[in-house]
């Protein structure tokens, strides 16, 4: 992205504050976070390569408003300019902005008082970049696998409406006998011919009812427990969850933030009901006096591994590079396991359509052979 580094003095000389105003008045319209992991990856890398080459802060955020294509980013990283103008700590912009978590807002600051801020920018930057990894990771994992399954069921929902359909009322003209599975799916046809209206409006209010529960402990709870469940994606989802864990400690410890604190931050951030539970019991451990080794140590969702790297991390004093070393070890874990995951799921969905198609086509089959032999005789 090329940054127009001469405008700067000029725009040093044209502060105007009604301007300023203007856009701290102005209301940025969104639905859910417009901020995403892959626009705060751009930002921080852009924010750490002007604050490297020397530029006030400020400056650096005039020049990267000025670059973004949608209006909403340009108004928001506007709006941390002019907050800056009229003396809010950066920190403060971001928290004010509602569109920054509150491990970011709270690293900034730890570099903002320790001269550091530069350091601190560029690892939100390889925190996000990391992070935005994995999520694509999940996504090559899964897109496949999730094209074939979604193939099936409409292959399937096809067969049920118009082949079995077709089927069943030509046995029920010629009076043929049916075998027992050749009822059931006749039956499960017309169930579905004649409900699917209900059954459309209760998926779309189980649809209503995720969104409304989505912040319910019990169904995020309910949720988790089943999905670590399914076999090869219930692993591969923790691991995940974990590198997230330890990419972001990692983060916070190498701002300076105390462990603890950036236990609380972490745990905050991290959307995941059992990893949320289980740092929270951490966190009270540790503060009863227990080490945190031992403390994880205790909780299934953590490796064993994890914990045995801890005890030396709080033996050597180390413990930015050890979570650092977790984090590269997940992220190579990760890259290994999204390629297992799919190269394992395809040939069980596959098997999947198989069986549900060949028991449909072997229903529907059996009568017409009876049918056949008896017009033959």
């Amino acid at each position: 992205m090329g940054f127009q580094v001469e405008k700067i003095n000029n725009k040093k000389q044209k502060t105007d504050k009604s301007t300023i105003n203007s856009v701290l008045e102005t209301e940025i319209s969104i639905f859910g976070n417009s901020f995403n992991d892959k626009k705060k990856e751009a930002f921080y890398a852009e924010l750490y390569v002007l604050l490297n080459a020397g530029l006030e802060l400020k400056d650096a955020l005039d020049l990267i408003a000025q670059e973004q294509k949608k209006t909403a980013d340009q108004q928001l990283i506007s709006q941390l300019s002019a907050a800056l103008v009229n003396g809010t700590s950066f920190y403060k912009a971001l928290e004010q902005s509602k569109q920054f978590t509150n491990y970011e807002y709270y690293s900034v600051e730890i570099g903002e008082q320790s001269g550091v801020l530069q350091a601190v920018v560029l690892e939100l930057s390889n925190f996000y970049k990391k992070r935005n990894d994995q999520k694509r990771l999940v996504m090559s994992a899964l897109s496949y696998p999730a094209i074939i399954l979604s193939t099936a069921m409409l292959a399937i929902w096809f067969m049920m409406n118009f082949v079995v359909p077709m089927f069943a009322d030509i046995f029920k003209q010629n009076n043929v006998e049916l075998p027992w599975i050749t009822l059931k799916i006749i039956g499960f046809s017309s169930f579905m011919n004649a409900n699917i209206a209900w059954i459309i409006v209760t998926l779309l209010i189980m649809a209503g009812a995720t969104k409304f529960l989505k912040n319910n402990d019990n169904y995020k709870a309910i949720k988790a427990r089943l999905l670590l469940k399914i076999p090869f994606v219930g692993e591969f989802v923790r691991k995940v969850k974990i590198a997230q864990f330890t990419q972001a400690l990692s983060l916070l410890i190498g701002a300076k933030v105390p462990v603890l604190q950036g236990i609380e931050l972490t745990e905050r951030m991290i959307d995941f009901y059992p990893l949320q539970k289980a740092l929270k019991s951490v966190r009270a451990s540790v503060l009863q006096g227990q080490s945190l080794s031992s403390s994880i140590k205790e909780h299934s969702i953590f490796d064993k591994r994890m914990a045995s790297m801890i005890k030396v991390a709080e033996e050597t004093n180390q413990n930015e590079v050890i979570f650092k070393r977790l984090t590269d070890q997940y992220t190579k874990d990760l890259e290994y396991k999204s390629k297992m995951l799919s190269t394992a799921l395809e040939p069980f969905i596959v098997l999947f359509l198989g069986l549900v198609v060949g028991t449909i086509l072997v229903a529907m089959y059996i009568p017409m052979f009876k049918l056949s032999t008896v017009i033959g005789s």
